[in-house]
């Protein structure tokens, strides 16, 4: 499953350019959340491909949602994201960024709350069949409760909340910053409409979206790993501090299942090399098991039994 990230804004911040320029896709369902899924560039993609003449290139990809408002029913949509992207408007003569933000992170504590509340009046009900960890979990959330109606975000809660909350205020919030100081999203999502080629002879600097997933990747605490053969080189996301094991079940279920043992070479050593075959001469390219623990820019081969 690719990394899930939900943008959040002001009316008229710019969220849904943003949102254009990462997916290049049309945000034209109105009152509806738009969903797309948005490539991750990484200049090491294409030249571990040209090592295994792989046939096409796979980035990896973050899966987009752009909730139609700040209401707590609409925020409660990106409760599944693994990061919130603040999109924060500095184009007028009136405009402050950081302002908009306290507002926004307001906004995610009164949704919180509201889903504190729900969560309580529920396990509530169900407490009554004297079930005690329900109890336990009715004062815990008492507690939370509390504390969210003071105003304060459950990423400063004291005690362990209740795993079923996922709240949005514990989540990585990455501010873009759309206007003086940041970016033009509005000219990004045009150039969402060009080839990468055509959109860089209009862009000063990088891609808006390249700062933007930078700032995701160290929020969530990301890596990326490859894979690479005749048919295909693709990249993938896993967290940082995962195993080999892991990134076998982010390619396949059936390959953690049957997985015997992984061969890895870092990236830039495979490029360095020009073969795999120069590579493991080096030794470079080495065995190993499923408690590996992978870092950024790894090639695995996952040899596995099914």
């Amino acid at each position: 499953m690719p990394l899930d990230v939900g943008l959040v804004g002001l009316p008229g911040s710019g969220k849904t350019s943003l949102f254009t320029a990462l997916t290049g896709a049309p945000a034209d369902a109105y009152g509806k959340a738009h969903v797309g899924i948005a490539p991750i560039p990484d200049e090491r993609l294409a030249p571990v491909a040209a090592i295994e003449s792989s046939a096409k290139t796979t980035p990896a990809t973050i899966r987009v949602v752009d909730p139609p408002g700040l209401s707590p029913a609409v925020l409660g949509e990106l409760r599944r994201s693994d990061a919130l992207i603040a999109v924060l408007g500095n184009f007028a003569s009136n405009s402050d960024p950081d302002r908009d933000r306290q507002e926004l992170e307001l906004e995610l504590v009164v949704a919180d709350r509201d889903h504190v509340e729900k969560r309580l009046e529920r396990v509530r009900s169900q407490a009554k069949s004297g079930d005690p960890q329900l109890r336990k979990e009715v004062e815990e959330l008492e507690r939370v409760l509390a504390h969210v109606e003071g105003g304060n975000s459950l990423n400063e809660y004291p005690g362990t909340l209740p795993a079923a909350l996922d709240p949005l205020t514990t989540k990585p919030l990455i501010p873009i910053v759309n206007g003086a100081g940041g970016f033009d999203l509005k000219l990004e999502a045009e150039l969402a409409e060009l080839s990468e080629e055509d959109a860089s002879e209009f862009r000063d600097g990088p891609a808006s979206f390249e700062a933007v997933l930078a700032g995701v990747f160290d929020g969530v605490g990301l890596i990326v790993f490859f894979t690479a053969g005749d048919t295909e080189t693709r990249a993938w996301t896993l967290r940082r501090g995962q195993t080999a094991l892991d990134a076998a079940a982010t390619i396949h279920t059936d390959i953690a299942r049957g997985f015997i043992r992984c061969e890895v070479i870092a990236s830039k050593d495979l490029v360095e090399a020009g073969s795999r075959a120069e590579a493991a001469r080096r030794g470079q390219q080495r065995l190993e098991g499923k408690d590996y623990v992978v870092a950024d820019g790894d090639v695995l081969n996952v040899r596995f039994n099914v």
